[in-house]
């Protein structure tokens, strides 16, 4: 990031116009200065953001905002498709009223991307004003952001540089380790231990997550100041590949080589943002003689394909011309594209060939493999799409100490929504794991358990040494009745960290939902209203916000209070699904069958994956006496999902009541295998 100035700013600002559908932009130059001319209204380019592949720009906003464009400049060579203004969303409009706008949240610097490109920044985000007064030591990444505060060091330096191991640095990410090749093998080995903090300290920023306070300590762990994403859909395969946005961090805790003691500094110069040739890193611990060789990997010598990095590294481009690498060092793995459609490498350079053929190919240089039951991709894609099974499988997941934790934690989150008296246990284990991201898991899984059964789980972890961990306990312990939670001491200062993460983000609207549901089951219904019509006001287009608002006046008893609120949603964000159900079940409870049919229809259409809705839609044609269109959406509600225990039961009693005996208990004993049987 650096101010706008000739010796910064790389992007043609000769009068250079460009259009995005509707949208159009002028580019301008005014001596030293540079502006930006959108639709009409001429803004002031304040910062640069970016250098390569691509450099974005930001403009001031009122109330404190920056606002980074959705036209960017492609700064690559002109020979490779460079040197020319693109759109950050170039498949579609982009209006203001979208979420996506860059004058919106998506688009809001101050609260998007600055922590991660500025040095001890403070939001000074102000509620009630809606508006910032963010300030920063250092507007780019500078030591401090790593290192911590940095007077002793400087003392150390004043003082003559003297042999102190840790130089006076508050975080010292220096390791006693170092890999070195032994006599007779392929692969190096590592002695002494690396730095302990070192992948804590990248992570913040090569990772999803989110933060739980307003300026995170360097040095501590990761899991103290902020609560990441697992191996979740759209975000990574369930192969555990990168598919979404996701820097890094998740794909390298999944690897070998992080389970070897690789740390981010052994391949990368963090300093000068520099690393040697791709496959020279990779030799650097692997002999070239041994694996750079077409004994190896099969193709000919200097050949695309012959590279490290083309099979072990494969790369997904993200903000339209930015190519990055997936860190997890898999293996080549076709065989699983057959299996559960995630990608593979081989058919990515290979265009036209099918993964049957490179599965086939492999096959053929180091035999046959075949993706077992308790191979983890195959229990993630189980797990995901609710199959016979999956509970149990899920369940032993989550408890293998072999896997890398990321893996059985993801499992875990999994194992939540179809939890049940055989694989509880599996949670219970897990919330006392060594590993946080486990635990973190884990408590999130226990959100499921009965109620009594559910505050006794997580109230240990009320008082977990990870703040993350306290943050989801103290959620979960508090969505238990109050009358079944006995005195627990420890539930109120972990309370006051939930509420203080929701604050340290507060203007995500996302942040205000939980707050409102805070203050709901607190017992302060004002109060959570109030969060939930902030939410929509900062994001019209929210729509948990509206969800949560209207079950708040159902609750109140106020029905025509809920369906304005859901009709003003929809009036936002007319194609969500979750709204035309919402509104399905209110016509219900309001006797208007007709009409609720009609938006339990609409939401299936619009969400034709999701169970729930598939089910609700089915129970409620079947009220109405279409007995045959309700079990053709019932029976393709199954058939995408065979192990959903409510579409089976509706099923086996829709069958059994026609007297299609026979075909009730077909369903009966698919519901048999997919969960313990009902009494």
């Amino acid at each position: 990031m650096a101010v706008a100035r000739p010796e910064t700013v790389l992007g043609d600002f000769d009068d250079a116009r460009f259009e995005h559908f509707a949208e159009r932009y002028r580019f301008e130059r005014e001596g030293d200065g540079y502006r930006v001319e959108v639709d009409g209204e001429s803004h002031e380019i304040a910062f640069t953001f970016g250098f390569d592949p691509l450099q974005q720009y930001l403009v001031a906003a009122p109330r404190g905002r920056l606002q980074v464009l959705g036209a960017a400049w492609d700064a690559r060579p002109a020979a490779q498709g460079g040197q020319r203004w693109f759109h950050l969303h170039p498949d579609e409009p982009v209006p203001r009223s979208d979420v996506l706008h860059w004058e919106g949240l998506a688009g809001r610097w101050n609260s998007q991307c600055a922590e991660c490109h500025s040095t001890h920044l403070l939001r000074g985000y102000q509620p009630a004003q809606d508006a910032y007064a963010t300030r920063w030591s250092d507007l780019d990444v500078a030591c401090e952001a790593c290192h911590g505060p940095g007077s002793r060091h400087v003392a150390w330096a004043d003082d003559g540089a003297s042999e102190a191991a840790d130089r006076g640095l508050a975080v010292d990410l220096t390791g006693g380790a170092h890999w070195a090749f032994v006599a007779g093998e392929a692969i190096a080995r590592r002695t002494g231990e690396p730095s302990a903090r070192e992948i804590g300290t990248c992570a913040p920023c090569h990772s999803r997550r989110s933060r739980l306070v307003e300026a995170p300590e360097p040095g501590r762990p990761f899991l103290d100041g902020y609560r990441p994403a697992l191996l979740e859909p759209g975000l990574y395969f369930a192969d555990g590949q990168i598919e979404g946005e996701v820097y890094v961090w998740g794909s390298f805790l999944q690897s070998r080589m992080f389970a070897a003691g690789v740390v981010c500094s052994d391949c990368h110069e963090p300093h000068g943002l520099r690393i040697p040739a791709p496959d020279a890193a990779c030799a650097k611990c692997h002999r070239p003689e041994v694996f750079a060789v077409p004994s190896h990997h099969h193709h000919a010598p200097d050949s695309p394909g012959a590279s490290c990095v083309a099979c072990h590294m494969p790369a997904r481009t993200y903000m339209g011309v930015d190519v990055r690498h997936d860190h997890g060092f898999r293996v080549p793995r076709p065989e699983l594209s057959e299996a559960i459609g995630a990608p593979n490498t081989c058919t990515g350079c290979h265009g036209g060939r099918s993964a049957g053929w490179a599965a086939e190919a492999l096959a053929g240089w180091n035999g046959p493999r075949r993706p077992g039951p308790s191979d983890p991709a195959v229990v993630l894609n189980a797990g995901r799409h609710r199959l016979p099974g999956a509970g149990a499988a899920l369940a032993r997941l989550g408890q293998d100490s072999q896997r890398p934790a990321i893996v059985r934690a993801s499992a875990l989150a999994l194992l939540g929504a179809q939890l049940d008296p055989t694989t509880a246990p599996a949670v219970h284990r897990s919330l006392v794991a060594r590993d946080g991201l486990v635990r973190l898991a884990a408590v999130a899984a226990a959100g499921a358990l009965p109620a009594r059964e559910r505050f006794e789980a997580v109230a240990p972890r009320l008082a977990d040494p990870l703040r993350a961990v306290r943050v989801d306990a103290a959620h979960v312990a508090l969505t238990v009745p109050a009358e079944l939670r006995r005195p627990e001491p420890r539930l109120a200062p972990a309370l006051a960290e939930y509420r203080a993460a929701q604050v340290a983000t507060a203007d995500h609207p996302e942040s205000q939902v939980n707050l409102g549901d805070l203050e709901l089951r607190l017992g302060h219904p004002a109060a959570a209203r109030r969060a939930y019509e902030r939410a929509v006001a900062f994001a019209p287009q929210f729509v948990p916000a509206y969800v949560e608002r209207a079950d708040l006046e159902r609750r109140m008893g106020d029905e025509p209070a809920a369906e304005r609120v859901l009709r003003a949603g929809l009036a936002a964000v007319p194609d969500s699904a979750d709204l035309h159900h919402a509104l399905g079940l209110l016509e219900v409870r309001a006797g208007r069958h007709a009409e609720a049919r009609e938006e339990l229809a609409r939401a299936h259409a619009l969400a034709p994956n999701d169970a729930r809705y598939a089910y609700v839609y089915g129970i409620a044609l079947h009220s109405a006496g279409d007995e045959e269109a309700a079990l053709r959406v019932l029976e393709e509600a199954h058939r995408a999902h065979p192990g959903d225990a409510a579409v089976l039961r509706a099923l086996v009693a829709l069958h059994r009541d026609r007297g299609e005996i026979q075909a009730a208990l077909r369903y009966e004993a698919a519901l048999r295998a997919s969960s313990p049987p009902a009494p």
